[in-house]
């Protein structure tokens, strides 16, 4: 039976292995199985907000984690009933900075998301590729990491120091932290490389890896220009059914068996409008 509230952070602090897309195409998946979901950008660059087709906005994220409003007052709804976003902007890129020397630095996030497990089944945190202090407030709110990896040459070398971040957080602010999953991306099985460094990976993390893999796709690639998660661009593609199939496969490991609820009705007149 599934504890409500599950929070996952996405992350992985190597550029470019399919995290945003991991991010945004499994909560928006997740909310497919009708299952309540927050999708919380913590990424600068803001590419998770924007995939949902979210401009520029006045409040965002950053104005959460500085005190200035509550999470309420910043979450957006998606074309997706049971999806809702946490929108990020550049103004975050000044956050690390500003929280240094703040008290509690690294349970900002934490303490906006306070109300979140209690309003969603689910809540996906896009964590910017770095290990720095947007990450550890991230790791700190979490229950588990979802690690996106590509099967290239310097992927264990990058699990390993991912790996020894969430055990220092573990040990040091977040006890119920744990690696929750590895989930191959850009998947080509063509080359002999990728089934090397996947056999690899398996025989380090045995069933935490997921048996569903992301194989490169081009719809996958095309779906946030068109402001949208790949299922809404092109339900029918190779990227598209594979995130479903993972969201599915992590609905099994947890043994997921309770109704689904609805996600909490957002204020219209405030600041969670639709998506403009």
């Amino acid at each position: 039976m599934l504890i409500a509230g599950r929070v996952y952070a996405i992350a992985n602090q190597k550029g470019g292995v399919g995290k945003t897309t991991t991010a945004v195409n499994l909560a928006a998946s997740l909310a497919a199985c009708e299952r309540s979901t927050l999708l919380v950008d913590m990424d600068p660059q803001a590419n998770a907000t924007s995939a949902f087709g979210v401009q520029r906005r006045e409040r965002h994220i950053y104005d959460a984690l500085s005190g200035e409003c509550v999470m309420k007052d910043v979450v957006l709804p998606t074309e997706l009933e049971y999806l809702h976003i946490l929108p990020s902007g550049r103004d975050l890129v000044g956050a690390e900075i500003e929280l240094v020397d703040g008290p509690a630095r690294e349970r900002r996030l934490e303490q906006v998301l306070a109300d979140a497990r209690d309003l969603y089944e689910f809540v996906l945190i896009d964590c910017p590729p770095s290990l720095g202090l947007l990450t550890l407030n991230a790791l700190t709110a979490a229950d588990g990491v979802i690690v996106p990896l590509q099967c290239e040459y310097y992927a264990l070398e990058g699990l390993a120091a991912l790996t020894e971040t969430i055990d220092l957080v573990h040990d040091r602010l977040n006890p119920r932290l744990a690696l929750a999953g590895v989930v191959f991306t850009m998947v080509d099985l063509r080359n002999s490389l990728t089934t090397q460094v996947a056999q690899e990976v398996r025989r380090h993390f045995g069933e935490l890896v997921f048996s569903t893999g992301v194989p490169r796709n081009v719809r996958l690639a095309e779906a946030p220009s068109h402001g949208k998660p790949v299922l809404l661009y092109d339900i029918h593609s190779k990227g598209a059914v594979a995130y479903l199939r993972l969201a599915r496969e992590l609905l099994e490991r947890l043994q997921v068996s309770t109704p689904s609820r609805r996600p909490p009705a957002l204020d219209t007149e405030g600041g969670s409008h639709g998506a403009t």
